[in-house]
């Protein structure tokens, strides 16, 4: 296991700023590594912040997802505060960011890539939404996927807890590049359409695109995070659907 769970760097004559998941192959979105990618946005997003952010990972997945142990009763609170808090300073971002996926990106995972302005994929890539086969739902996914590629298709995802290709997920609008090699094409789309950019013009714009979509996002997750705690987390069958989950077992539900 790496000695830290995220890689931080700069590239491109310090303008692109590279963020990498760095716990292959699962790459799971633990408190560590949340509280890794929180701080790193917290000390390069302030005073000399880079044009733009670019999320990749190592290893050949891009991220199972969230930490299933830390959804249980005892921890789950803590844990969907923290990772909204997370996804809605990635919203707000002063700068675009950019995720490059390979293999799987599911989950906790996806929710963090729907945060970005684009998502550059590998043919192999996979994105879903699979917490509904737990017995729980997605949250952040619940309100950002419609965002993202409309009511119906979102609806798809979430209750049927199904995963997209690479191809599928570019022609849903979940993705906007497939390429053998993305994070080159990552690279290769800032170099070409923001590396020349004003990044006091790219702030504004930034503000200006994702004014309405943050304000939405602030109120909808909190009433998520309500539903989620307080109604779907007193269920039988969220609790057995997780623990089934971890036991490596089929789930058997009581409906209730």
């Amino acid at each position: 296991m790496s000695a830290a769970p995220l890689r931080v760097w700069r590239s491109h004559g310090e303008a692109l700023l590279r963020l990498r998941l760095a716990r292959p192959k699962a790459n799971i979105l633990d408190a560590a590594m949340l509280a890794a990618l929180d701080a790193a946005l917290s000390a390069e997003l302030g005073q000399g912040a880079p044009l733009a952010v670019l999320i990749d990972a190592e290893g050949p997945h891009f991220s199972f997802g969230a930490s299933v142990e830390e959804h249980l009763p005892d921890a789950c609170a803590a844990m969907l505060r923290g990772f909204h808090a997370l996804l809605l300073r990635l919203l707000a971002a002063p700068v675009p960011v950019l995720f490059a996926v390979r293999g799987q990106c599911l989950g906790g995972a996806l929710e963090l890539a729907l945060t970005g302005t684009r998502i550059f994929a590998a043919p192999e890539a996979m994105f879903g939404q699979p917490e509904i086969r737990l017995g729980v739902f997605a949250p952040a996914a619940s309100c950002l996927l419609p965002e993202r590629i409309g009511q119906p298709a979102a609806e798809d995802l979430l209750l049927s807890g199904r995963s997209l290709g690479a191809e599928e997920a570019r022609a849903a609008g979940l993705i906007q590049a497939v390429a053998a090699d993305p994070e080159a094409a990552a690279e290769h789309w800032f170099a070409t359409h923001l590396a020349d950019k004003s990044a006091a013009a790219l702030r504004c714009a930034m503000a200006a695109a994702r004014g309405d979509l943050i304000a939405r996002a602030r109120v909808r997750l909190a009433e998520l995070e309500t539903l989620y705690l307080d109604d779907l987390m007193r269920t039988r069958d969220a609790l057995a659907g997780l623990q089934a989950f971890l036991g490596k077992r089929a789930p058997r539900w009581e409906h209730r």
